[in-house]
């Protein structure tokens, strides 16, 4: 049992060690070599562009699913119209930049692991390198900064979709009255909020494009390690998600306390 469990501990901190080195040596390359801008667009447009609509839809109809679940429980205490108040605060803060990192670790993450995995069992990740190219340089590099620009603003589309939709839903569907709602909605969300599911985009992008480009990176054995990568990625990035959300939560209530 023990040298399981300490195999396990090893492997775990083989795995942090892996993937650190890699954002190391992205950080360093960032400073150090030339940014591939046409790459980076590229980028930007898979990443970003093309991840909106799942991001829209993951918005909205979270917003109103929470919108019309909070009215039926608070009308019963007569406090329906702080209905878009909690919405807005529980979006901004948990649900929105949560839910937007699934959904792109599950729609990006493994495309990037699969697209990288396929270029090393294919050995054009030599390659590259035969060619005085780096690896770092011209697979991680682009990707990274687009996911670092890409996903804060995400995380800002998916929680404005979802106040739309908070709004549609108690005040043109279940009759809550618009000056009530706008009022608690503007005295309860401040700045801080906002703040907050920036960093967590950022936060959560960092971890979907490392941890993808890590498993894409050392894919091995063939189409079965192709195949295994992307769950890998998606698996490994999800799990980060929570975690970190749980951390970031506590960091960001200290740097930014809740005020009434």
């Amino acid at each position: 049992m023990f040298s399981a469990l300490g195999r396990t501990v090893l492997t775990f901190l083989n795995y942090l060690g892996e993937v650190a080195r890699l954002a190391q040596e992205t950080i360093v390359a960032l400073f150090v070599s030339k940014v591939r801008w046409r790459l980076v667009l590229q980028q930007l447009y898979e990443i970003g562009t093309r991840s909106q609509l799942v991001v829209a839809v993951t918005g909205a109809f979270t917003g109103a699913v929470f919108a019309a679940q909070l009215f039926f429980q608070l009308k019963r205490f007569g406090m329906e119209s702080t209905v878009g108040s909690v919405t807005a605060v529980a979006i901004f803060r948990e649900l929105g930049p949560a839910l937007s990192g699934l959904m792109v670790a599950g729609r990006v993450g493994a495309a990037i692991a699969a697209e990288i995995g396929t270029m090393k069992v294919t050995e054009q990740v030599d390659a590259l390198r035969a060619l005085g190219v780096h690896p770092i340089d011209y697979l991680v590099v682009p990707r990274a900064l687009a996911m670092m620009i890409s996903m804060p603003l995400l995380v800002l589309e998916a929680c404005a979709l979802a106040l739309v939709a908070c709004y549609l839903v108690s005040v043109h569907t279940l009759g809550v009255a618009e000056a009530s709602f706008m009022r608690n909605l503007e005295y309860w969300v401040v700045i801080e909020d906002i703040y907050k599911a920036v960093i967590k985009g950022f936060v959560f992008g960092v971890i979907i494009v490392f941890v993808a480009c890590h498993q894409g990176l050392k894919t091995t054995n063939g189409a079965a390690g192709v195949g295994r990568a992307p769950t890998e990625a998606v698996v490994i990035a999800s799990l980060s998600i929570l975690i970190f959300n749980f951390i970031l939560t506590f960091a960001l209530n200290v740097l930014f306390p809740v005020g009434v």
